[in-house]
Parts: structure tokens; C-alpha cells; sequence
């Protein structure tokens, strides 16, 4: 199969203007300790136009994170992760190197951040869905040095009340589903026409993110009893409220944004922020920040990965729902400006490659 490898591709690559367009790009060359994917199909995240936008970016650099695809080659290194044929979903850093990148024919990817999809259950475009935004919430809601919840398969001994602010969000939709599963109480914020999806999912209560006194509305439906707050729209706005309804016996808040203060106006509340390029294994430049490596957070995420076929297999873990936005990586740009736009609501945009 190595030998029906092309020599080059078609990608989605910066130039040193920071536009963005599909080129012939070399095939990555893989290293003893990495696979080569045949992408299928890719998700998208805000982090891609916030990439153009902001110029979060390397010239001749491959946008993208989300992929799913075939492996087609293992390096001699990876003995026991995926095999040659394996259908996998993973992550990779985009717009930071010519050679990484999700955006594109094929994909480098390190085996220990890809799962392998069990037959029969996510499609291509399922698969590509559970990228950045599932990871972020993975880390938002299990990592120790933030909410630090009970994971699955495992439950909460006594159900106690997680708010996830922004359930429509990605990051919301995969948070809901996942505190539901760790046997946790699910209130969540949300447009209404979103609800009955949010509810499906797990959420317990359900509440209309325009409500006039949100937090009061929160506090009522809770009996005040919130101990867990997750932001997944993290702004300044949203990261207030999450904290205002923690209940009076104090607890945790998580938001999206490493950029935000970790200053919060309540003595019995912490605040933390996810970052998901810690996983990586390297420093990572955001803008002016320098983010160090984080151990820690790679080795919590490779754990959780060897347990999500199994929750996919089992039915614990359901596919989130996806848009599939038709023309392949000649319309990444069209589904950038929707979502720029705002217009993305309960549900991931996909392209077949």
C-alpha cells in the first residue's frame, strides 16, 4: 500500500500574505514514531479563521486540526498503535508547519493522538467531528488541574450539578454528553430552538441564554447546589456569569481562553483555562504568549484516547451532529465565512477530501 503514496498533495497552505488557498504540496514524510493518513474527511474549528484573521500563522504552513482517514504508513517505531488500513480520528497542530496540518489529502499525525474508530459505528464524518472541540472538553472537564470530574466508564458516586455555558457550542455539545456519562446533573445555556438536541445529549435543565437574570434562573432550577461551571463561550461576559452560579459552598470554573484573566470576584471559586495545543508535547507562541509543554496534559489525553473506542462501541459516546458541506477543500473557504459569521449552531461542519 506504501507504494501508491503520491509525492504530492493537494493542501489548504498560507502564503506569506496570510491568504489561505488549496496548492500541489509535498506528502509528509513521516518519522520512526508517526503514521501518514489518508484523509477522508476533516472538521472545522473557529481556531481555523481565528488563524487567517488574527495571523496565527507559519507561511507555508497547512491549516486544520480535525481529520479522519486510513492509515497508509507507520513508521517502524509504532509497534503497537494503529496499523496500515485502520480507520483513525485525531488531532494535529495546523498553521504552524508545512509538513502538519489536517487540511489536506494526507496528514502526519503522532499515533498516540489518534484513536481507531471500531467498525460499524462513526462514520468518516462522525470521526472527524470528535477533534479539538471533544478534546477540549475532555481536558475542561477530567484533567486534574481543572474540574478534575470522575471519568468514564466510571460514575460520580453522588450526582452533583455541572453548568456547561454554551451547550450549542461544540465544545458545549461534547461537554453535556460527557458529564451526563460520568453520572453528573447537566444544566446548560442555550437558544431555545437548540433545547431538545441539548436534552438528548444529557442535559437535565435547559435555559435560554437571553433570560434577564440568567444567573437567578440558574440558581432556581439547581437549588443553588451548582459546584462545576464549564465556559465554552469565554468571553468576559460568559466567564461572570459561570462563576456568579456556582452555588454558596464554592467550586470550580474552566473556560477555553488561556488569554484570560484567572482572576475571578469570589474567595470560594477557582478559575482555570484549557489550551488543547498542550498536548503536543512542545511550547506552543499564542500571539505574544509563550505556552511551556505540559506533560501532564499530553499523558492525561493518550489515557482517555484508549478509552473512547470502546465508549463509541459501547453507545456511551454518540456522534455529534455534523453539516457536511459539499465541494472537498475548495470550500473551506465558504464554511470559514459562515462560520465567521456566526451562522454555526449544534453542529460541526464537515468536508468529505
Amino acid at each position: 500500500m506504501t507504494s501508491a503514496i503520491p509525492t504530492t498533495m493537494k493542501a489548504i497552505v498560507f502564503d506569506e500574505s496570510g491568504q489561505v488557498s488549496v496548492k500541489e504540496h509535498p506528502v509528509p514524510t513521516i518519522a520512526d514514531n508517526e503514521i501518514l493518513v489518508k484523509n477522508i474527511a476533516i472538521s472545522q474549528n473557529p481556531a481555523e479563521w481565528k488563524c487567517i484573521d488574527y495571523k496565527l500563522y507559519k507561511p507555508g504552513s497547512v491549516l486544520g486540526s480535525d481529520f479522519s482517514g486510513i492509515v497508509v504508513k507507520t513508521g517502524k517505531n509504532v509497534t503497537d498503535g494503529p496499523k496500515v488500513g485502520d480507520h483513525v480520528a485525531g488531532i494535529v497542530h495546523g498553521c504552524e508547519f508545512p509538513d502538519k496540518g489536517a487540511y489536506a489529502e494526507y496528514v502526519k499525525a503522532d499515533p498516540e493522538l489518534v484513536w481507531t474508530v471500531p467498525k460499524g459505528t462513526f462514520s468518516h464524518e462522525q470521526a472527524a467531528a470528535y477533534g479539538v472541540a471533544f478534546w477540549t472538553a475532555v481536558q475542561a472537564l477530567y484533567n486534574p488541574k481543572h474540574l478534575g470530574l470522575v471519568e468514564p466508564p466510571e460514575k460520580v458516586a453522588k450526582p452533583e450539578w455541572v453548568l456547561v455555558y454554551g451547550g450549542s457550542s461544540a465544545c458545549g455539545l461534547s461537554a453535556i454528553q460527557l458529564a451526563h456519562l460520568s453520572g453528573y446533573k447537566v444544566v446548560t445555556t442555550a437558544s431555545t430552538r437548540n433545547h431538545a438536541l441539548l436534552k438528548s445529549l444529557g442535559a437535565d435543565v435547559t435555559i435560554d441564554y437571553r433570560e434577564p437574570d440568567l444567573v437567578s434562573k440558574i440558581k432556581e432550577a439547581t437549588g443553588d447546589s451548582v459546584k462545576y461551571g464549564a465556559d465554552m463561550i469565554a468571553d468576559d461576559e460568559t466567564k461572570k456569569i459561570t462563576v456568579q452560579a456556582i452555588g454558596p459552598s464554592g467550586g470550580k470554573v474552566v473556560g477555553l481562553s488561556p488569554m484570560q484573566s484567572a482572576e475571578v470576584d469570589r474567595k470560594d471559586v477557582t478559575f482555570s483555562s484549557t489550551f488543547l495545543f498542550s498536548v503536543y508535547g512542545y511550547p506552543v507562541s499564542l500571539g505574544p504568549m509563550q505556552l511551556p509543554a505540559a506533560p501532564q496534559d499530553r499523558a492525561h489525553m493518550v489515557a482517555f484516547l484508549k478509552k473512547l473506542p470502546q465508549l463509541v462501541r459501547d453507545g456511551a459516546v454518540k456522534p455529534l451532529p455534523t453539516k457536511l458541506w459539499e465541494g472537498g477543500l475548495e470550500a473551506v473557504k465558504d464554511g470559514l465565512q459562515y462560520m465567521r459569521e456566526g451562522k454555526v449552531s449544534a453542529e460541526k461542519i464537515v468536508y468529505r477530501v
